[in-house]
């Protein structure tokens, strides 16, 4: 039996708290059939539950504790057999009947969760902005349905989304193709190579997307696609390559969208649970989820 100590309560305790009024929302999205690359990323809502026995609550360099913030786990979502197709039209149904929070985090599951749960978001995407932290664009072609590789795309041409209401950030050499990185500089999107971020800063990379967006939308919907991390940190991304992003980047790009009020939803994807080694890639995306949550408890702590 595990030594229980009163004084370090553990992540997954807080999560299964299932309060009724809850500041934030967890929902599980365990989604594969839309995969470009073969992948149980449907195992990782789970598997990521799992390993939040490993974490406290206390995030030491913030001076937060999350005990103080209100959280409701609603479990999965049956859609782990949807055809790519049906899934649009479902996840967007479900997402649109949560109960009200001040911020929604979504597990996935694969990338192609992203189309429908922005979608969600509000009937004229105009008002609307997208950060994705991703090693690729997400614009690939229509032709073939819609797939993890494409909602971006999905969510300008089907959804109405303005290219100019999109930030990427993260994206990397040879992953993408010069044709779909020309499609994103035609409709608007603003691109931030890895090499940006290391010249500017996480920090300052973030902050002007959300000055961008915030300029021009109501509210923000960030997309954390874990394989914009370099594939040494995260070995269960399909997607993942060299030379990506480190753990402690990422983070401080999660964190600083935690604390802006204009975020309302994030999502946490492409990580396939059963490549994982050793649980690595599982605590880098349940490490990302309570760091969102870090944010938001200072954006609490700043406006009250």
């Amino acid at each position: 039996m595990p030594i229980v100590d009163q004084l370090w309560p553990r992540a997954d305790v807080w999560l299964a708290q299932e309060n009724p009024d809850p500041d934030v929302l967890v929902v599980g999205v365990p989604s594969s059939k839309a995969s470009l690359s073969p992948s149980r990323a449907d195992l990782t809502p789970l598997e990521v539950r799992d390993r939040l026995h490993r974490f406290s609550t206390f995030h030491g360099e913030a001076g937060i504790d999350l005990a103080g913030v209100t959280v409701r786990d609603m479990g999965n979502w049956p859609v782990s057999e949807l055809a790519p197709d049906a899934l649009i039209s479902e996840l967007t149904s479900l997402a649109e009947n949560l109960p009200e929070s001040s911020l929604k985090l979504y597990l996935g599951g694969d990338n192609a969760i992203t189309r429908p749960l922005v979608a969600a978001e509000s009937e004229d995407l105009t008002s609307v902005g997208l950060i994705t932290f991703d090693a690729h664009h997400d614009v690939r072609t229509l032709a073939n349905g819609p797939n993890n590789g494409s909602p971006v795309r999905g969510l300008i041409e089907d959804h109405g989304l303005p290219g100019r209401n999109v930030v990427q950030i993260g994206i990397h050499s040879f992953a993408n193709s010069k044709a779909y990185r020309t499609y994103c500089d035609e409709v608007g999107i603003t691109t931030v190579t890895v090499e940006h971020v290391e010249r500017i800063g996480m920090k300052t990379a973030v902050e002007l997307a959300l000055i961008q967006l915030g300029a021009i939308c109501e509210k923000i919907y960030v997309d954390v696609d874990i394989d914009v991390l370099d594939t040494a940190f995260a070995p269960a991304c399909p997607g993942a390559r060299p030379g990506g992003l480190t753990v402690r980047q990422l983070s401080e790009g999660v964190l600083r969208c935690g604390t802006d009020p204009s975020v309302s939803a994030m999502d946490f994807v492409e990580v396939d649970a059963s490549r994982d080694v050793a649980g690595q890639t599982l605590d880098v995306m349940a490490h990302l989820l309570l760091t969102a949550v870090s944010g938001f408890a200072m954006r609490e702590a700043t406006e009250a």
